[in-house]
């Protein structure tokens, strides 16, 4: 029987922060009715990162461990969710700057009707802990774009934490395209496109230091990549490919 929950989390470079982050998973699923796993994507890690998951998953079954050479958070989480047997399908950042026990409120029967929940530090009755004002007021910049030019109404499209029915999972996923950080945005927009009810959901958010986003570059990177997004709708990319 598949389980009921995946929890993807993708991996580069995080030998000192996984070990906390799997053991906290741990005591999460451990406490659940449900059956769960967790898989480790490690996309091209220099350091440990994969003998660490290599092994937490001897110990622990629950947690599988996949490899990738090629860089890029949108490229693992892409392999992860499609790799993932749950009915729901959540992917988290190696930090856990939402604490774990908010997971739950992402799935049923806390949550119903929806095809896709994300977290948001910026719903109605969020909460942001300790992060750097100029990191606030980029990410609330580019959210406007996002806003103006993908997805109207959604607030905080970034935030690394976001639960998928296995259904959406796999028909988003498999067409979505973009390795790097606006893989976010690209998914959300075909969602959008494609009917699926989309919730956020306000969390409590700790900013970590170590974050790997180079603030001024990748955003200007994401920019160009909100415009791709777009010009690869009107050529077809995220078009369902012809059934039977």
């Amino acid at each position: 029987m598949p389980p009921f929950l995946s929890i993807v989390i993708p991996a580069l470079n995080e030998e000192q922060r996984l070990p906390d982050t799997l053991a906290r998973l741990l005591g999460f699923i451990e406490q659940q009715s449900y059956a769960s796993e967790v898989l480790v994507v490690d996309n091209g890690s220099t350091d440990a990162t994969a003998e660490i998951a290599r092994e937490f998953g001897r110990a622990h079954p629950t947690i599988r461990l996949l490899r990738s050479d090629r860089r890029g958070k949108g490229l693992a989480v892409r392999l992860g969710m499609l790799a993932a047997a749950g009915e729901y399908r959540f992917f988290c950042d190696a930090d856990l700057s939402m604490p774990v026990d908010q997971i739950g409120r992402f799935l049923p029967p806390a949550l119903t009707d929806v095809d896709i929940a994300i977290a948001s530090r910026e719903a109605a009755g969020a909460v942001r802990y300790a992060e750097p004002l100029y990191r606030h007021w980029i990410g609330r910049a580019f959210n406007l774009l996002v806003r103006l030019l993908a997805v109207p109404g959604l607030h905080d499209t970034q935030c690394g934490f976001k639960c998928f029915r296995a259904e959406a999972a796999q028909d988003l996923f498999a067409v979505q395209r973009l390795d790097g950080w606006t893989f976010d945005v690209e998914v959300l927009f075909i969602a959008r496109q494609r009917g699926y009810r989309v919730a956020e959901i306000p969390v409590p958010w700790y900013y970590v230091p170590g974050s790997r986003v180079r603030p001024v570059r990748d955003s200007v990177a994401m920019l160009v990549d909100l415009f791709r997004i777009r010009a690869g709708w009107r050529r077809g990319w995220y078009a369902r490919p012809p059934s039977g």
